[in-house]
C-alpha cells in the first residue's frame, strides 16, 4: 500500500504529469475570467434592451424580428457549430473522441461566435441564458488548449473538455459543486476516475476566477429568507415536484420536437423562420410588459429573495411564466446562440410563486425555491444537478432534503413526457441540422446553368 502510494507521488511529479496540470488549471482560470467578462457583457446587453423597451414598447416589433435574421445570419455564415445552448456540442464532441466535427465545435472561432452573438441576441430581445453557452466556451478553451500544447489525446478527449464544461456552470453561476456534479451528471455521464482530481481542482480554480473579476464572492439570486415549517414542506414538495416535472417535460417535448421538425427547412427557409419567430416575441415581450425578454435573472431574483409577509409575484404577475415558457421557445427555435438555464430557473421560480398563492404567505419563499427546482429539473432531467445549483445560488441548506425529494419527482414526472433528455436529445437534432445543410450545399454546388435557366 505504502509503494502504491509512493508510485502516485512520484508519478504526480514527473515533468509531463505537471505539465498537463499546469496547462489545465491553467486553462480553468482562463474560464472563469472569460466567463465573468461574458457574465457582464450580457447583463448590460440585457438592461441595453429593457431600456430601450421602457423607452418606447413598439420599437421590439421592428428591432426583434431584424435582430434575429441578422443573429441567424452571421451564425450561419461565419459561426456555424455556435447554435442554441452548446451543451448539445459539448456532448456531441464527448462522444465523437477527437475527430474532425469535435475540433470544429470546439474551436476558438465557436468561443468567439458563442460570446459575441449571444450577447447580440440579447441586445435585440432574445430569451436566453448564457450558462449553456459558457459550458460551451469552457469546454472549447480548455480543448483548444490541449491541441495547441499537443497534450496526449485521453486528456483532450476527456479530461479537459469535462473540466471545461463543468467550469463554465461554476463560473456562471459561482455555483463549484454543481460544476462537478454537472460534468459527472449530464457530461461525462459516469464518475471519471482517470480525470476526477483534474477536473474538481479546474472546475473550483474557475469559480474562484470568475469571484475575483466580480469583486464579489456572491451568491447568483441572493440569500432566499426561507422560513421552516416543516408540517407544510413535504406537500409543498410533491406540488412542485408535480407541476414542475408536467410543466418541464412539456417544455421539453416542445423544444425537442420542434427543433426536429424545423431541422430540413432551416437551409432555405432560415430568414421566414427568424422573422416569424422574432415577431412573436416581440408580441410576448409587449404584453408581459417587457419581462420576457433577456435573461429573467432580474425577476428570479426578485421573486427569490422576496420576504414572507408578500406575495411574491406582486410585481411580475401571475402570466409571467407562461410568457417566459413561450419567449424561450421560440428564442431557441431560431437557432440562435443562446441557453436554457437561466430562463428556466426564471420560469420556476415564477412558477413556485403562483403556486405560492395556495399557501400560507409566510410560506412563499420555501415554494419559491422549490417550484425553481421542480421546473429546472422538469427541463434537464439532472435531478441532483438541480438541486445542487439552487442550494449553492440562494445558499439555502435548510431545505436540502425537500430540494431532493421535488427534484426527484420533477424528474419523474418529466420522463413520461419526454423520455429522454433534453440535451441529448437537441444533440441528436443538431446533428440532422447539420447533415441537412452539408446536403443542401451539394445540391446548391451540383446545380447546374441548364437548370437554373429551365428554373
Amino acid at each position: 500500500m505504502r509503494r502504491h502510494t509512493r508510485q502516485i507521488k512520484y508519478r504526480f511529479l514527473r515533468p509531463e504529469m505537471l505539465y498537463i496540470h499546469f496547462v489545465s488549471w491553467g486553462g480553468a482560470i482562463l474560464v472563469g475570467v472569460v466567463a465573468a467578462v461574458f457574465a457582464i457583457t450580457s447583463g448590460k446587453a440585457d438592461l441595453f434592451y429593457r431600456s430601450i423597451f421602457a423607452w418606447n414598447p413598439y420599437i421590439p416589433f421592428l428591432l426583434t424580428p431584424a435582430g434575429f435574421v441578422l443573429g441567424v445570419f452571421l451564425t450561419r455564415k461565419y459561426f456555424s457549430g455556435a447554435e442554441g445552448s452548446g451543451i448539445p456540442q459539448v456532448l456531441i464532441s464527448l462522444g465523437e473522441s477527437g475527430g474532425g466535427l469535435s475540433n470544429r465545435l470546439l474551436s476558438m472561432r465557436m468561443v468567439v461566435g458563442k460570446v459575441v452573438m449571444t450577447v447580440m441576441a440579447l441586445a435585440v430581445g432574445g430569451s436566453m441564458g448564457r450558462e449553456g453557452p459558457t459550458v460551451h466556451l469552457g469546454a472549447a478553451i480548455m480543448h483548444s488548449l490541449g491541441r495547441y500544447t499537443h497534450l496526449p489525446a485521453s486528456y483532450i478527449e476527456r479530461g479537459l473538455i469535462l473540466t471545461g464544461g463543468g467550469a463554465g456552470i461554476a463560473a456562471a453561476f459561482n455555483t463549484p459543486v454543481a460544476g462537478i456534479m454537472f460534468a459527472i451528471e449530464e457530461l461525462a455521464r459516469s464518475y471519471d476516475r482517470r480525470n476526477n482530481g483534474m477536473m474538481m481542482i479546474g472546475i473550483v480554480l474557475a469559480g474562484m476566477a470568475a469571484v475575483v473579476v466580480h469583486y464579489d464572492n456572491y451568491h447568483y439570486y441572493g440569500i432566499s429568507p426561507a422560513n421552516i415549517d416543516f408540517s407544510w414542506v413535504w406537500l409543498i414538495a410533491i406540488i412542485c415536484g408535480v407541476s414542475g416535472g408536467l410543466l418541464g417535460g412539456i417544455f421539453s417535448r416542445i423544444l425537442i420536437e420542434g427543433s426536429k421538425k424545423l431541422a430540413p427547412l432551416m437551409p432555405q427557409h432560415w430568414a421566414k423562420i427568424a422573422l416569424v419567430f422574432g415577431l412573436v416575441m416581440a408580441m410576448l415581450g409587449y404584453l408581459s410588459h417587457g419581462l420576457a425578454f433577456g435573461t429573467g435573472y432580474l425577476e428570479a431574483k426578485q421573486i427569490v429573495i422576496c420576504t414572507g409577509t408578500t406575495r411574491c409575484n406582486a410585481d411580475i404577475g401571475m402570466m409571467y411564466p407562461v410568457y417566459k415558457i413561450l419567449a424561450t421557445i421560440v428564442t431557441y427555435l431560431t437557432t440562435l446562440p443562446g441557453g436554457l438555464f437561466a430562463p428556466s430557473l426564471a420560469s420556476g421560480a415564477a412558477l413556485g410563486a403562483d403556486l405560492a398563492h395556495l399557501f400560507p404567505p409566510e410560506l412563499s419563499s420555501i415554494v419559491v425555491v422549490l417550484g425553481m427546482v421542480g421546473y429546472f429539473t422538469g427541463v434537464v432531467q439532472t435531478p441532483i444537478t438541480s438541486f445542487v445549483i439552487v442550494m449553492e445560488m440562494t445558499d439555502n441548506q435548510d431545505l436540502v432534503l425537500a430540494m431532493m425529494v421535488t427534484a426527484l419527482i420533477a424528474a419523474g414526472i418529466s420522463k413520461l413526457i419526454s423520455r429522454k433528455p433534453i440535451y441529448e436529445a437537441l444533440a441528436e437534432n443538431l446533428l440532422v441540422m447539420f447533415s441537412d445543410q452539408r446536403q443542401w450545399e451539394r445540391e446548391q454546388e451540383q446545380e447546374s446553368p441548364v437548370d437554373e435557366i429551365e428554373k
